[in-house]
């Protein structure tokens, strides 16, 4: 009996042993997960830029929930892993991932991060888990929403403005006409007034006589001369340019609901822009990536269906073009320089239908790189030569200044 009793005690503290020491194990993965300010920072901006588009920390999108998914995942190496390669791991017969993959029918796509990226993010996703969803308050419907109207007068109003300045200037004249006649016959009645003084009251205005006249005919003339002119030469400055231009694509893609109210990263379809020359096309695929389970019913989206399924490619029109004696490189302002899109392509993410809002000519990039100041943050190199600039007793550093203006950095 009393052995009995003995093994009993033994495999109770056994239990607990092993009950304690798996909840300490659950919760050292969640604690190696930084809470530095800092680092949760930097995860939000790859969280933004990278998986926005297809995850909410709080509801399932595209793909499921990120709320303490490093609990829920096999280990913290193994969302590493899943990252960098997820096809790899489905592949090659993981449990967890073919799981994910069997429920939400669609590859995620790889990221090519370092390890402390990834914890950065984690450290983001446990932020927001910890803060939890978002309460929205509920408004008076009978109220108004003060602060998100526009500051300016919509273009009706400005319109009933300048008509209303017309009329006002239109009374003038008539009031002044008015006075002018008056006064003419005023000044016919009175006596006194000299027969030269009569003879310039009593004129009246000849139309004729000013068309006549050569001062009129000398300024009509040199207006005629300076119009056509002008035009001639808007004409010349004009080949090439093709600002407002918005060809009608064979998908219809809207960027305001995509980068606008989806609040898509650029970078997310654009792939190249941060590592090559061209921003590049995406392809059916990536489009597939949300739109294998989002809005699979809509006309335009089975376009897509459609040319993933017949192996062909879209034939998207190209919108902003540069002469071939052009050489720009989307990675060296986007990563190097620091630019933002809506730079040279404009508010893109307000297009329902994108177009050239920029004129893209040679005078506005030099005013560009007159203008623009070079970013030397993280950048030991630029950072050196910003040291020596400011030694020369210049503050600003431009593009001009290292070489921006150089024939052969733009032409080859």
């Amino acid at each position: 009996m009393l052995i009995r009793n003995l093994t009993h005690s033994v495999f109770a503290i056994l239990f607990i042993v092993l009950f304690a020491f798996s909840n300490s194990v659950a919760v050292a993965q969640e604690d190696i997960i930084s809470d530095d300010p800092a680092v949760i920072s930097t995860g939000k901006q790859l969280f933004d830029g990278n998986c926005k588009a297809c995850h909410k920390i709080h509801e399932r999108l595209v793909g499921p929930a990120l709320q303490d998914v490093y609990n829920r995942a096999p280990s913290i190496d193994w969302i590493k892993s899943f990252i960098k390669n997820p096809p790899k791991m489905i592949q090659g017969g993981d449990e967890y991932a073919n799981a994910l993959y069997n429920e939400y029918k669609s590859y995620m796509t790889a990221f090519p991060f370092e390890d402390e990226q990834i914890m950065a993010l984690m450290a983001y996703i446990k932020d927001e888990t910890n803060k939890g969803p978002a309460v929205v308050a509920p408004t008076d419907g009978g109220a108004a929403d003060v602060g998100t109207g526009s500051a300016s007068a919509p273009s009706e109003y400005l319109n009933l403005i300048l008509i209303g300045l017309v009329v006002v200037l239109v009374l003038i004249f008539g009031v002044l006409i008015m006075i002018v006649n008056v006064m003419k016959r005023y000044l016919n009645k009175q006596e006194g007034v000299s027969e030269e003084d009569k003879e310039i009251v009593s004129q009246s205005f000849s139309i004729s006589s000013l068309v006549r006249s050569k001062p009129f005919i000398f300024i009509a003339t040199f207006l005629i001369v300076a119009l056509i002119f002008k035009g001639v030469i808007n004409g010349l400055f004009s080949i090439g340019i093709q600002r407002g231009y918005k060809p009608t694509q064979p998908i219809a893609f809207s960027h305001k609901i995509h980068a606008g109210d989806n609040q898509i990263d650029c970078n997310y379809c654009h792939t190249g822009v941060r590592k090559s020359k061209s921003a590049n096309i995406p392809s059916a695929n990536i489009c597939m990536n949300c739109h294998s389970s989002i809005l699979v019913e809509s006309p335009e989206i089975q376009k897509i269906y459609a040319a993933v399924e017949n192996n062909q490619p879209i034939e998207w029109v190209r919108i902003h073009n540069l002469p071939d004696l052009v050489y720009f490189n989307h990675s060296q302002h986007v990563q190097v320089g620091g630019l933002e899109c809506q730079t040279c392509h404009g508010q893109i993410q307000e297009m329902e239908v994108v177009e050239q809002q920029t004129n893209l000519t040679m005078g506005w990039c030099v005013e560009c790189h007159r203008t623009t100041e070079v970013n030397s943050k993280g950048n030991a190199y630029y950072e050196k030569l910003l040291e020596y600039h400011k030694g020369k007793g210049n503050e600003i550093m431009t593009v001009e200044d290292i070489g921006g203006l150089e024939c052969a950095k733009c032409h080859y």
